[in-house]
């Protein structure tokens, strides 16, 4: 997974699984371009990722989540709920704002 942080009015942590880089999907309306600008961070394992959405998740932080394991894990670490996971041409996307 590619883990970025990124500082703004508040911080927003962009997570997506590594082989999306790059990539496009579109579904009837719904699309999401997967930049490597915005997502590609540092690589990150399953535990790091866990560790990190916990603690960003005290610190009033925005989600962006892309890919079925970046999911999975942000739903294990309670950072978004699985009732707000859309799917994007078959590729689940999850946003929290907490």
């Amino acid at each position: 997974m590619r883990l970025k942080i990124h500082e703004a009015y508040r911080k927003i942590v962009a997570l997506c699984d590594s082989n999306l880089i790059g990539r496009s999907f579109e579904e009837g309306i719904k699309s999401i371009e997967v930049k490597e600008n915005f997502f590609n961070g540092e690589e990150k394992t399953k535990k790091e990722v866990f560790k990190i959405l916990q603690d960003m998740n005290g610190e009033d932080a925005t989600f962006f989540i892309v890919g079925k394991e970046s999911v999975h894990t942000a739903i294990e670490a309670k950072v978004i709920s699985s009732n707000g996971v859309m799917e994007i041409d078959g590729v689940p996307v999850g946003l929290g704002l907490f």
